[in-house]
Protein backbone atom coordinates (compact mmCIF):
# COMPACT_ATOMS: atom_id res chain seq x y z
CA UNK A 1 0.00 0.00 0.00
CA UNK A 2 3.21 2.55 1.06
CA UNK A 3 4.61 1.14 -2.29
CA UNK A 4 1.63 2.27 -4.40
CA UNK A 5 1.01 6.18 -2.11
CA UNK A 6 4.34 6.84 -3.35
CA UNK A 7 3.96 5.91 -6.97
CA UNK A 8 1.29 7.95 -6.73
CA UNK A 9 2.68 10.85 -5.25
CA UNK A 10 6.06 10.49 -7.92
CA UNK A 11 3.42 10.83 -10.92
CA UNK A 12 1.74 13.77 -9.06
CA UNK A 13 4.95 15.72 -8.33
CA UNK A 14 7.44 14.71 -11.66
CA UNK A 15 4.84 17.18 -14.05
CA UNK A 16 5.11 19.68 -11.57
CA UNK A 17 8.42 19.90 -11.31
CA UNK A 18 8.42 20.08 -15.09
CA UNK A 19 5.70 22.81 -15.19
CA UNK A 20 7.54 24.72 -12.30
CA UNK A 21 9.79 26.21 -14.97
CA UNK A 22 8.80 29.44 -17.13
CA UNK A 23 9.15 29.47 -20.45
CA UNK A 24 12.58 31.04 -22.03
CA UNK A 25 10.15 33.91 -23.53
CA UNK A 26 8.67 34.94 -20.68
CA UNK A 27 12.10 34.50 -19.11
CA UNK A 28 13.56 36.69 -21.19
CA UNK A 29 11.00 39.06 -22.10
CA UNK A 30 12.46 42.60 -22.16
CA UNK A 31 16.22 40.98 -22.66
CA UNK A 32 19.04 41.91 -25.75
CA UNK A 33 18.71 38.92 -27.76
CA UNK A 34 21.50 37.63 -29.84
CA UNK A 35 20.63 35.15 -31.93
CA UNK A 36 23.19 32.39 -33.49
CA UNK A 37 24.80 29.24 -33.22
CA UNK A 38 24.01 29.24 -29.05
CA UNK A 39 21.49 32.29 -28.41
CA UNK A 40 22.66 35.28 -25.75
CA UNK A 41 20.29 37.58 -24.01
CA UNK A 42 21.82 40.10 -22.02
CA UNK A 43 20.35 41.67 -18.46
CA UNK A 44 22.04 45.00 -18.63
CA UNK A 45 20.11 45.83 -15.22
CA UNK A 46 20.99 42.68 -13.65
CA UNK A 47 24.24 42.53 -14.94
CA UNK A 48 23.58 38.82 -16.47
CA UNK A 49 24.33 36.78 -19.21
CA UNK A 50 21.80 33.58 -19.84
CA UNK A 51 22.76 31.09 -22.24
CA UNK A 52 19.94 28.78 -24.35
CA UNK A 53 21.22 25.33 -25.23
CA UNK A 54 19.12 22.82 -27.16
CA UNK A 55 18.28 19.65 -25.07
CA UNK A 56 21.31 17.05 -27.14
CA UNK A 57 24.44 15.33 -26.71
CA UNK A 58 25.58 16.80 -29.43
CA UNK A 59 29.34 17.73 -29.20
CA UNK A 60 30.84 21.24 -29.89
CA UNK A 61 34.16 22.69 -29.25
CA UNK A 62 34.91 24.93 -26.20
CA UNK A 63 38.08 27.14 -26.54
CA UNK A 64 39.23 29.80 -24.37
CA UNK A 65 41.52 32.72 -24.77
CA UNK A 66 43.01 36.01 -23.08
CA UNK A 67 41.64 39.16 -24.82
CA UNK A 68 43.37 41.67 -22.36
CA UNK A 69 46.87 40.57 -21.21
CA UNK A 70 48.90 41.88 -18.62
CA UNK A 71 52.01 42.86 -20.61
CA UNK A 72 54.80 41.19 -19.00
CA UNK A 73 56.70 38.86 -20.91
CA UNK A 74 58.27 36.88 -17.47
CA UNK A 75 54.73 36.14 -16.94
CA UNK A 76 53.27 35.21 -20.08
CA UNK A 77 49.81 36.61 -20.02
CA UNK A 78 49.47 37.88 -23.40
CA UNK A 79 46.81 39.49 -25.18
CA UNK A 80 45.02 37.56 -27.50
CA UNK A 81 46.89 34.60 -26.37
CA UNK A 82 44.96 31.20 -26.90
CA UNK A 83 44.23 28.81 -23.81
CA UNK A 84 43.16 25.20 -23.93
CA UNK A 85 40.41 24.04 -26.42
CA UNK A 86 38.39 21.08 -26.23
CA UNK A 87 35.33 18.94 -27.60
CA UNK A 88 32.19 19.06 -25.03
CA UNK A 89 28.24 18.48 -24.61
CA UNK A 90 25.60 19.36 -22.47
CA UNK A 91 24.17 16.76 -20.66
CA UNK A 92 20.80 17.90 -18.14
CA UNK A 93 19.84 15.80 -14.90
CA UNK A 94 16.97 17.25 -13.43
CA UNK A 95 17.51 21.13 -13.27
CA UNK A 96 21.24 20.91 -13.51
CA UNK A 97 22.94 20.86 -16.77
CA UNK A 98 26.76 19.53 -16.99
CA UNK A 99 28.87 20.82 -19.41
CA UNK A 100 30.51 17.46 -20.07
CA UNK A 101 33.84 16.78 -21.77
CA UNK A 102 34.72 13.03 -22.92
CA UNK A 103 38.40 12.02 -22.68
CA UNK A 104 39.79 11.82 -26.47
CA UNK A 105 43.08 10.44 -25.32
CA UNK A 106 42.19 6.84 -24.97
CA UNK A 107 39.87 5.43 -27.95
CA UNK A 108 38.71 2.71 -29.51
CA UNK A 109 38.13 3.16 -33.36
CA UNK A 110 36.04 0.03 -33.61
CA UNK A 111 32.50 -0.63 -35.65
CA UNK A 112 31.84 -2.55 -31.68
CA UNK A 113 30.47 0.12 -29.18
CA UNK A 114 30.41 -2.37 -26.91
CA UNK A 115 34.57 -2.38 -27.81
CA UNK A 116 33.81 1.72 -27.95
CA UNK A 117 32.03 2.17 -24.49
CA UNK A 118 34.90 -0.43 -22.94
CA UNK A 119 37.31 2.48 -23.81
CA UNK A 120 35.16 5.55 -23.14
CA UNK A 121 34.02 3.68 -19.54
CA UNK A 122 38.05 3.19 -18.53
CA UNK A 123 38.99 6.70 -18.50
CA UNK A 124 38.12 9.39 -16.30
CA UNK A 125 36.02 12.36 -18.63
CA UNK A 126 35.33 15.81 -16.53
CA UNK A 127 32.48 18.03 -16.11
CA UNK A 128 33.96 21.43 -16.97
CA UNK A 129 30.73 23.14 -15.69
CA UNK A 130 26.96 22.59 -13.95
CA UNK A 131 24.48 25.01 -14.86
CA UNK A 132 21.24 25.42 -13.48
CA UNK A 133 17.93 25.25 -15.75
CA UNK A 134 15.87 28.83 -15.20
CA UNK A 135 13.43 27.97 -18.25
CA UNK A 136 12.24 25.89 -20.99
CA UNK A 137 10.50 26.08 -24.11
CA UNK A 138 10.44 22.85 -25.73
CA UNK A 139 13.65 21.16 -26.29
CA UNK A 140 15.51 24.50 -25.80
CA UNK A 141 16.51 25.38 -22.08
CA UNK A 142 17.66 28.56 -20.67
CA UNK A 143 20.73 28.92 -18.08
CA UNK A 144 22.09 31.66 -16.20
CA UNK A 145 25.86 31.76 -17.80
CA UNK A 146 27.19 34.67 -15.81
CA UNK A 147 29.29 32.74 -12.78
CA UNK A 148 29.98 30.49 -16.26
CA UNK A 149 31.49 33.66 -17.91
CA UNK A 150 33.46 34.83 -14.72
CA UNK A 151 35.51 32.13 -13.90
CA UNK A 152 39.05 31.40 -14.26
CA UNK A 153 39.21 29.54 -17.64
CA UNK A 154 42.26 30.72 -18.89
CA UNK A 155 44.34 29.92 -15.85
CA UNK A 156 45.52 33.26 -14.31
CA UNK A 157 45.89 32.51 -10.84
CA UNK A 158 47.98 29.35 -11.19
CA UNK A 159 49.80 31.13 -13.89
CA UNK A 160 50.58 34.36 -11.80
CA UNK A 161 51.62 31.68 -8.79
CA UNK A 162 53.85 29.36 -10.83
CA UNK A 163 55.73 32.75 -11.42
CA UNK A 164 55.98 34.28 -7.76
CA UNK A 165 53.57 36.71 -8.60
CA UNK A 166 51.75 36.02 -5.67
CA UNK A 167 48.31 34.22 -4.23
CA UNK A 168 45.32 35.86 -6.45
CA UNK A 169 42.17 35.41 -5.62
CA UNK A 170 38.59 36.29 -8.25
CA UNK A 171 37.15 39.63 -6.73
CA UNK A 172 33.78 39.19 -8.02
CA UNK A 173 32.38 43.04 -7.08
CA UNK A 174 35.31 44.37 -9.16
CA UNK A 175 34.43 41.28 -12.32
CA UNK A 176 31.87 41.40 -14.82
CA UNK A 177 30.69 40.26 -18.57
CA UNK A 178 31.65 42.39 -21.33
CA UNK A 179 28.50 42.99 -22.70
CA UNK A 180 30.34 44.39 -25.96
CA UNK A 181 31.86 40.45 -26.55
CA UNK A 182 28.46 38.90 -25.98
CA UNK A 183 28.06 37.84 -29.90
CA UNK A 184 26.68 34.99 -31.63
CA UNK A 185 27.05 33.85 -35.31
CA UNK A 186 25.70 31.30 -37.25
CA UNK A 187 29.22 28.72 -35.93
CA UNK A 188 30.47 30.03 -32.78
CA UNK A 189 29.21 32.07 -29.67
CA UNK A 190 31.60 33.90 -27.83
CA UNK A 191 31.25 35.64 -24.17
CA UNK A 192 33.42 37.27 -22.20
CA UNK A 193 34.44 38.17 -18.79
CA UNK A 194 36.18 41.22 -17.18
CA UNK A 195 37.58 39.87 -14.22
CA UNK A 196 40.09 41.17 -11.33
CA UNK A 197 42.24 39.00 -9.35
CA UNK A 198 43.90 40.50 -6.19
CA UNK A 199 46.36 40.16 -4.03
CA UNK A 200 48.04 41.94 -0.61
CA UNK A 201 51.22 40.98 -2.45
CA UNK A 202 52.02 41.45 -5.89
CA UNK A 203 55.59 40.19 -7.67
CA UNK A 204 57.70 42.36 -9.11
CA UNK A 205 56.42 41.14 -12.56
CA UNK A 206 53.13 42.28 -11.74
CA UNK A 207 53.95 45.55 -10.00
CA UNK A 208 56.37 46.54 -13.05
CA UNK A 209 53.55 46.90 -15.63
CA UNK A 210 50.10 46.82 -14.07
CA UNK A 211 48.15 49.82 -13.35
CA UNK A 212 47.25 48.68 -9.86
CA UNK A 213 49.38 45.32 -9.13
CA UNK A 214 47.16 44.41 -5.86
CA UNK A 215 43.85 44.44 -8.40
CA UNK A 216 44.94 43.18 -11.76
CA UNK A 217 42.03 43.14 -14.61
CA UNK A 218 42.02 40.81 -17.16
CA UNK A 219 39.19 39.44 -20.03
CA UNK A 220 39.07 35.82 -20.66
CA UNK A 221 37.18 34.97 -23.94
CA UNK A 222 35.02 31.62 -24.09
CA UNK A 223 33.82 30.29 -27.38
CA UNK A 224 31.41 27.78 -28.41
CA UNK A 225 32.62 26.67 -31.65
CA UNK A 226 30.58 24.14 -34.37
CA UNK A 227 32.36 21.24 -34.85
CA UNK A 228 33.68 20.91 -38.53
CA UNK A 229 32.10 17.96 -41.17
CA UNK A 230 33.31 14.73 -41.55
CA UNK A 231 34.57 15.65 -45.00
CA UNK A 232 38.45 16.31 -43.53
CA UNK A 233 41.18 13.56 -43.78
CA UNK A 234 43.66 13.44 -41.26
CA UNK A 235 47.40 13.07 -42.24
CA UNK A 236 49.74 10.65 -40.29
CA UNK A 237 52.13 12.61 -38.39
CA UNK A 238 55.75 11.96 -39.56
CA UNK A 239 58.48 13.66 -37.46
CA UNK A 240 60.38 14.59 -40.78
CA UNK A 241 57.42 17.28 -41.11
CA UNK A 242 58.35 20.18 -38.93
CA UNK A 243 54.63 19.66 -37.76
CA UNK A 244 52.72 19.43 -34.70
CA UNK A 245 50.96 16.15 -33.83
CA UNK A 246 47.66 15.40 -32.17
CA UNK A 247 48.17 12.25 -30.69
CA UNK A 248 46.12 9.43 -28.90
CA UNK A 249 46.23 5.60 -28.24
CA UNK A 250 43.61 3.67 -29.83
CA UNK A 251 42.78 0.21 -28.18
CA UNK A 252 41.19 -1.06 -31.04
CA UNK A 253 44.49 -1.45 -33.03
CA UNK A 254 45.96 -4.87 -33.08
CA UNK A 255 47.85 -6.47 -31.17
CA UNK A 256 51.73 -5.99 -32.14
CA UNK A 257 51.35 -2.59 -34.10
CA UNK A 258 52.24 0.68 -31.84
CA UNK A 259 48.57 1.58 -30.87
CA UNK A 260 49.52 5.43 -30.80
CA UNK A 261 48.33 7.54 -33.02
CA UNK A 262 49.63 10.67 -34.72
CA UNK A 263 48.57 13.04 -36.73
CA UNK A 264 49.10 16.24 -37.97
CA UNK A 265 47.59 19.91 -37.60
CA UNK A 266 46.99 21.64 -40.47
CA UNK A 267 44.59 23.04 -42.25
CA UNK A 268 41.86 21.80 -44.80
CA UNK A 269 42.92 22.35 -48.45
CA UNK A 270 41.20 20.79 -51.45
CA UNK A 271 41.61 21.58 -54.84
CA UNK A 272 38.77 22.57 -56.74
CA UNK A 273 39.86 20.15 -59.52
CA UNK A 274 40.61 17.17 -57.83
CA UNK A 275 42.73 15.95 -61.08
CA UNK A 276 43.84 18.70 -62.23
CA UNK A 277 48.06 19.41 -61.80
CA UNK A 278 47.10 23.29 -60.65
CA UNK A 279 44.01 24.33 -59.38
CA UNK A 280 42.37 26.84 -57.24
CA UNK A 281 41.71 25.75 -53.91
CA UNK A 282 37.71 25.49 -52.30
CA UNK A 283 38.44 27.70 -50.20
CA UNK A 284 41.58 29.67 -49.54
CA UNK A 285 43.59 29.62 -46.47
CA UNK A 286 43.40 33.36 -45.56
CA UNK A 287 45.57 35.08 -42.37
CA UNK A 288 44.62 38.30 -41.12
CA UNK A 289 47.17 41.21 -39.79
CA UNK A 290 46.33 42.62 -36.74
CA UNK A 291 45.09 45.95 -37.70
CA UNK A 292 46.79 47.56 -34.69
CA UNK A 293 50.28 46.81 -36.46
CA UNK A 294 51.59 50.41 -37.44
CA UNK A 295 53.48 51.59 -40.82
CA UNK A 296 56.16 50.07 -41.69
CA UNK A 297 55.68 46.65 -39.64
CA UNK A 298 52.49 46.66 -41.40
CA UNK A 299 53.74 46.41 -44.70
CA UNK A 300 56.45 44.19 -44.14
CA UNK A 301 54.30 41.73 -41.89
CA UNK A 302 52.15 41.39 -44.73
CA UNK A 303 54.96 41.17 -47.31
CA UNK A 304 56.67 37.99 -45.63
CA UNK A 305 53.49 36.56 -44.73
CA UNK A 306 52.49 36.45 -48.21
CA UNK A 307 55.98 34.36 -49.14
CA UNK A 308 54.24 31.47 -48.30
CA UNK A 309 51.70 31.37 -51.45
CA UNK A 310 54.44 30.44 -53.59
CA UNK A 311 54.73 27.32 -51.55
CA UNK A 312 50.93 26.55 -52.17
CA UNK A 313 52.16 27.29 -56.00
CA UNK A 314 54.71 24.93 -56.01
CA UNK A 315 52.40 22.28 -54.69
CA UNK A 316 49.36 23.02 -57.40
CA UNK A 317 47.54 25.27 -55.67
CA UNK A 318 46.60 28.65 -57.02
CA UNK A 319 45.86 31.70 -55.20
CA UNK A 320 45.30 29.24 -52.22
CA UNK A 321 47.22 31.33 -49.23
CA UNK A 322 46.38 35.38 -48.67
CA UNK A 323 47.36 37.56 -45.97
CA UNK A 324 45.13 40.84 -45.60
CA UNK A 325 44.24 43.24 -42.58
CA UNK A 326 41.84 42.53 -40.04
CA UNK A 327 38.91 44.89 -41.04
CA UNK A 328 37.72 47.22 -39.05
CA UNK A 329 35.23 45.84 -36.32
CA UNK A 330 35.71 42.09 -36.72
CA UNK A 331 37.04 40.43 -33.68
CA UNK A 332 40.87 38.82 -33.69
CA UNK A 333 39.39 35.73 -31.21
CA UNK A 334 36.42 35.28 -33.36
CA UNK A 335 37.55 31.84 -34.70
CA UNK A 336 36.59 32.24 -37.90
CA UNK A 337 39.99 34.73 -38.19
CA UNK A 338 42.97 33.00 -38.66
CA UNK A 339 45.17 35.83 -37.23
CA UNK A 340 48.61 37.48 -37.53
CA UNK A 341 48.80 39.69 -34.08
CA UNK A 342 50.82 42.24 -33.16
CA UNK A 343 51.81 41.95 -29.27
CA UNK A 344 53.36 44.80 -26.95
CA UNK A 345 54.88 43.61 -23.68
CA UNK A 346 56.81 45.88 -21.55
CA UNK A 347 60.29 43.71 -22.44
CA UNK A 348 60.88 41.64 -25.03
CA UNK A 349 59.65 38.14 -25.54
CA UNK A 350 58.83 35.41 -27.61
CA UNK A 351 57.29 35.37 -30.83
CA UNK A 352 54.91 31.85 -30.62
CA UNK A 353 51.84 30.29 -32.92
CA UNK A 354 49.00 27.83 -31.16
CA UNK A 355 45.46 27.17 -32.66
CA UNK A 356 42.13 26.09 -32.43
CA UNK A 357 42.51 22.50 -33.95
CA UNK A 358 39.68 19.92 -33.82
CA UNK A 359 40.93 17.37 -31.22
CA UNK A 360 39.27 14.70 -32.84
CA UNK A 361 41.25 14.91 -36.45
CA UNK A 362 43.81 17.68 -35.99
CA UNK A 363 42.27 19.77 -38.55
CA UNK A 364 43.05 23.48 -37.74
CA UNK A 365 39.89 25.71 -37.13
CA UNK A 366 42.02 28.99 -36.76
CA UNK A 367 45.61 28.99 -36.81
CA UNK A 368 46.87 32.04 -34.40
CA UNK A 369 49.89 33.61 -34.44
CA UNK A 370 51.39 35.89 -31.58
CA UNK A 371 54.57 38.40 -32.69
CA UNK A 372 55.88 40.69 -30.19
CA UNK A 373 56.03 43.89 -31.26
CA UNK A 374 59.72 45.29 -29.31
CA UNK A 375 61.55 42.56 -31.73
CA UNK A 376 61.96 44.78 -34.31
CA UNK A 377 63.34 47.76 -32.03
CA UNK A 378 65.85 45.25 -30.78
CA UNK A 379 66.72 44.48 -34.61
CA UNK A 380 67.55 48.06 -34.77
CA UNK A 381 69.59 48.13 -32.13
CA UNK A 382 71.51 45.32 -33.14
CA UNK A 383 72.20 46.63 -36.27
CA UNK A 384 73.01 50.44 -34.68
CA UNK A 385 75.69 48.63 -32.40
CA UNK A 386 77.31 46.43 -35.64
CA UNK A 387 77.26 49.33 -38.33
CA UNK A 388 77.58 52.68 -36.36
CA UNK A 389 76.77 54.89 -39.45
CA UNK A 390 77.70 57.63 -37.82
CA UNK A 391 81.37 59.19 -39.02
CA UNK A 392 79.80 61.68 -41.10
CA UNK A 393 77.89 63.08 -38.07
CA UNK A 394 74.77 62.94 -40.41
CA UNK A 395 71.67 60.58 -40.32
CA UNK A 396 71.80 58.24 -43.35
CA UNK A 397 68.71 58.60 -45.84
CA UNK A 398 67.35 55.40 -46.63
CA UNK A 399 68.07 54.21 -43.03
CA UNK A 400 69.77 50.52 -43.89
CA UNK A 401 69.44 50.00 -39.66
CA UNK A 402 66.03 49.82 -40.28
CA UNK A 403 65.58 48.28 -43.98
CA UNK A 404 67.54 45.07 -42.02
CA UNK A 405 65.21 45.38 -38.84
CA UNK A 406 62.22 45.24 -41.88
CA UNK A 407 63.79 42.66 -43.34
CA UNK A 408 63.64 40.40 -40.24
CA UNK A 409 60.11 41.00 -40.14
CA UNK A 410 59.41 40.13 -43.39
CA UNK A 411 61.47 36.81 -42.25
CA UNK A 412 59.33 36.83 -38.50
CA UNK A 413 55.91 37.13 -40.55
CA UNK A 414 56.70 34.23 -42.97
Amino acid sequence: MRLVAALALLVLVTPVLAQDLPTIESKTDGLEQRAGFFPLYWDDDQGKVWLEVPETDSEFLYSVSLARGLGSNDVGLDRNQLGGSKVVRFERVGRKLLLVTPNLRFRAESENPLEVAAVREAFAEGVVWSFTVAARTDSRLLVDATDFVLHDAHGVIGRLRSSNQGTFRIDKARSAPNPDVLKAFPDNTEMEGRITFTTDRPGGFVRSVAADPTAVTLNIRHSFVRLPDDGYTPREFDPRSGYGSLTYADYASPIGPDMMKRYIRRHRLEKKDPIAERSEAVEPIVYYLDNGTPEPVRTALLDGGRWWNQAFEQAGFINAFRVEVLPDGADPLDVRYNMINWVHRSTRGWSYGSSVTDPRTGEIIKGHVLLGSLRVRQDYLLMEGLMSPYSSGVALDPDPMLAISLDRIRQLSA
